[in-house]
Parts: C-alpha cells; sequence; structure tokens
C-alpha cells in the first residue's frame, strides 16, 4: 500500500484552486474553459504522460470500424495490437507502483495462473457532442444535496469535471454516460473453487431520464428520478422468474431509493427496502454487495469519502476480445479468476478515492478504494476492506467503447473473494444478443405492475 500511495501524483493546479475555494464550491467559467484546452470535455488531462507510454487524448473513438453493424458483438478497433509484456508472480516487483494492493493481491494469491497481458494505450472513451456541452454547464452549475446524498442542479453528463472532494468524483461515476435506454441479455456466474458454475442469465433494462439529450435539472428535480432499473432472472429453471425494479432518486434525502422484487414462489411483488448497501446481490452465491453493482451504486451517506489524487494504473482497457461472440462462456469462466489470455491491460491515469465507514455505522465493507479512469469515470478497480483491515474483495470492470453510441462502460465485472478464493463474473454476454441502446421504454414498463407482469412470464 506504501508504495502505490507514493505514487499519487499531487493534483493539478485547477483542482488545487477548486480545492481552496471550499468543499461542495461550483467552478468558475474561467476554471470550466479549460475543459476545451488543457483538459478534456470529461475534466481529464487532455495531454499524454512524461515518457509517451500514455498518448494525447484527441477525441477517444469518432467512428465504428470497418465491417461492424448495429446489433454485432463490437468489433475490436485495435486487432493488430501485440502483447508489449506481461506481468507475472515472477517480475511482479517491476511493476508493483503501477498496481493497486488489490491487483497485487490476485499475484500473490494466485502466482501459478494469474497474469496481466500489457498492450499499447489507447484513449478510445468518447461521448457525443451534446453530453460534451452539458459537462460544460454542469462544471459551473451541480452542487451536492445535504451530505452528498443527492444532486442537484445537473444534467445529461457529469456533474462534476473537475471534482473538488471524493463525494462529487463518486456522483461521476454513478451519472456517467450510457445512453437514454438500455436493454441487454447478459447474465453472471460464481465458479467454485474447481471452476464449475452455473449460468444465471439475467435480462435487465434500464431508463435513463437524467440522461435524455434536452434534460433540464429544473424537470429532473421535479420527478426526482435519476434512472430507473428492472432486472428478470431467465435461468436456471429454479431461479427464473424472479425479479427486482429500483427507482434510485436525484436527492436521496428527499426520497430514498425505492425498489420491490417479484418472488415466484409466492406470486407477488413486495417492496423491498434492503437493496441497498451491502445487502447479498442477487443470485451472487454471496459474493458480492447491492452496492457492489456497477462497481459501485447507491446512497454514498454511509463512508466519509476522501480524493486522494491520480496516479497511473494498468487497468483493463478495450477488452474486446474478452467481449467478442468467438469467445464461449467456459473460455472465459475458470478456477481462480477468468482467462488471463483474453483480458487486456494498458496503463491510463485513475483519480484515486477513499471510502472510509463513517462511526456509528454498519456495512460489512470497512474500507474500500475506488480507481476511477479519467477519461470516463467509470470506477475500473476496487480495493475492498473487512472490519479487520485486511482485503476482502477486489473488484475489476472490463471496459470498451461502445461507439455506436458512443460511451465507454463496462462488457464485464469481476468480483474476486480474496479469503473464500472464488469470484463472481457479471455481464457475461458473449452467448447473448448485443445491448440495446436504441430500444424505446416507458415509464408504465418500470411500475410494480410491469414487475409483477414481467415476472410471470
Amino acid at each position: 500500500m506504501r508504495n502505490n500511495m507514493n505514487k499519487v501524483t499531487i493534483l493539478s493546479l485547477t483542482i488545487a484552486m477548486v480545492l481552496s475555494t471550499g468543499a461542495l464550491a461550483k467552478i468558475t467559467s474561467e476554471q470550466a474553459a479549460k475543459l476545451s484546452a488543457e483538459l478534456t470535455p470529461m475534466g481529464a488531462t487532455r495531454a499524454g504522460n512524461k515518457d509517451g507510454s500514455i498518448p494525447e487524448w484527441t477525441g477517444g473513438i469518432t467512428k465504428a470500424p470497418a465491417g461492424y453493424t448495429v446489433g454485432d458483438h463490437h468489433l475490436d478497433p485495435y486487432p493488430n495490437d501485440k502483447i508489449e509484456f506481461t506481468i507475472t508472480a515472477g517480475n511482479l516487483d517491476k511493476y508493483k507502483t503501477l498496481l493497486t494492493p488489490g491487483q497485487i493481491k490476485l499475484f500473490e494469491t494466485y502466482p501459478d495462473t494469474y497474469k496481466m497481458n500489457i498492450y499499447q494505450t489507447h484513449r478510445s472513451a468518447s461521448y457525443p457532442e451534446h453530453v460534451y456541452q452539458a459537462v460544460r454547464k454542469n462544471a459551473t452549475r451541480s452542487e451536492l444535496v445535504e451530505n452528498g446524498n443527492g444532486i442537484k442542479q445537473a444534467a445529461v453528463g457529469i456533474p462534476f469535471p473537475v471534482p473538488a472532494n471524493g463525494l462529487e468524483a463518486i456522483w461521476n461515476h454513478t451519472l456517467r454516460y450510457r445512453g437514454e435506454n438500455v436493454t441487454r441479455q447478459a447474465g453472471q456466474a460464481s465458479p467454485t473453487a474447481s471452476g464449475s458454475y452455473t449460468y444465471v442469465g439475467l435480462k435487465e433494462t434500464l431508463l435513463l431520464p437524467y440522461n435524455v439529450k434536452g434534460a433540464s435539472p429544473e424537470e429532473l428535480q421535479k420527478t426526482n428520478i435519476l434512472f430507473k432499473f428492472k432486472q428478470k432472472v431467465t435461468e436456471p429453471a429454479r431461479l427464473a422468474g424472479t425479479a427486482l425494479l429500483v427507482h434510485e432518486t436525484m436527492d436521496q434525502v428527499k426520497t430514498p431509493r425505492q425498489a420491490w422484487t417479484y418472488n415466484t414462489g409466492q406470486r407477488r411483488v413486495r417492496r423491498a427496502p434492503n437493496v441497498a448497501y451491502d445487502a447479498p446481490g442477487t443470485a451472487s452465491d454471496g459474493l458480492r454487495t447491492t452496492d457492489d453493482f456497477d462497481m459501485y451504486n447507491g446512497a454514498p451517506n454511509r463512508y466519509n469519502w476522501t480524493l486522494k489524487g491520480k496516479q497511473e494504473l494498468y487497468i483493463p482497457y478495450n477488452d474486446y476480445r474478452l467481449h467478442s461472440d468467438k469467445v464461449k462462456y467456459d473460455d472465459i469462466l475458470q478456477a481462480g479468476h477468468i482467462n488471463p489470455d483474453l483480458v487486456r491491460y494498458e496503463k491510463h491515469r485513475v483519480w484515486v478515492v477513499e471510502a472510509n465507514l463513517k462511526d456509528n455505522t454498519r456495512h460489512i465493507y470497512k474500507k474500500r478504494v475506488f480507481y476511477i479512469d479519467e477519461d470516463s469515470w467509470q470506477v475500473v478497480v476496487t480495493d475492498i476492506y473487512d472490519n479487520r483491515d485486511e482485503l476482502y474483495r477486489v473488484g475489476i470492470s472490463h471496459t470498451i467503447n461502445y461507439y455506436e453510441v458512443p460511451t465507454l462502460w463496462s462488457t464485464l465485472d469481476v468480483f474476486h473473494d480474496i479469503q473464500s478464493r472464488r469470484y463472481i463474473a457479471l455481464g457475461l454476454d458473449n452467448e447473448e444478443k448485443m445491448y440495446d441502446f436504441s430500444t424505446k421504454l416507458k415509464e408504465r414498463d418500470f411500475t410494480p405492475a410491469a414487475l409483477r407482469r414481467e415476472g410471470r412470464r
């Protein structure tokens, strides 16, 4: 941990100026203008690093590669890239300053099989122009509500491209752009120590009023809804039909998250106030919490959040091979960890945010450290500690640019439970239809009555 945190860089002058104005202060129009100069529209450092191993951001992926048709699994835009080198337990010491404590722990836990293939870095993250315009507006107006448990005066893009504190940074992750409506058929698996697994199929729909082009902060404040999420288990037969509905609110002080579940045995919809925090995730075999989903979600009120700065890190990026429909689940899922030959790692800059459990508050995680990609605000790695201050779990998000949108988002999230030597892989989609970002969803699709209908099908 000491070696790693010594590599956390001092924040740039821009960040320091913001910090000096107060924890919840907005930035000035002059500071926001930097989003068109030395910073990217999302607030990342536009320039590359000193040795050139991280290049300048020049707009990310702006068009799909030749041969791609919407609805396909995404073609690799960098098919000719070769492995530059491989990190193994044998040469780990050489690279520790570019790894998190959790990543290092995985090498120590699986010394004979775990490795990281390092490729050329491509800063491929990109978003629609109207999102960039919204971020510029948000930069000078967005605010956190009481104790950071909500957001106001923001719409469409991330609210805090130049974050002043850890809360603002984690809200950027929560509110990063992922299109306006999404339907996906994907699944999860929790291999045993021997590598055997049962695939759990999931149909998920996501309605994102916050992201609708032209949405205004005033409209969003009236409805107080950030997004609505519905999930149905499609297989195995013993779980099929179990369903979940979540309404995530913009001001969680005014109205906390609302959730409902449909139980096939009881054939009824019930309110589910416990679908939050450290409640076990759906069919997760106890290997992730509810707020692990999407690497982190939900109210941040149980933690104190600290923005530690930035550092360079090897993270999964442009993981198109892992995403490919030419790969089967059996190729991915192995004992101990997913197949490392299918994973692409690159060097990128990340924000480091530390969350420490508040006094007199409960959660099975005492501390969480989030490593957030500077170009997309996607949490890419999270190190999770138990109440004994020992590493408990390590979360890793494997990302691609869904260039038909465009947006950078996960294709697979993996949570490693260090202590049980097991893991859960969420978002398996290689053998399923691809995400549909053009789906037409309606508010009536996200009611308790709709959840009942969905569960009975």
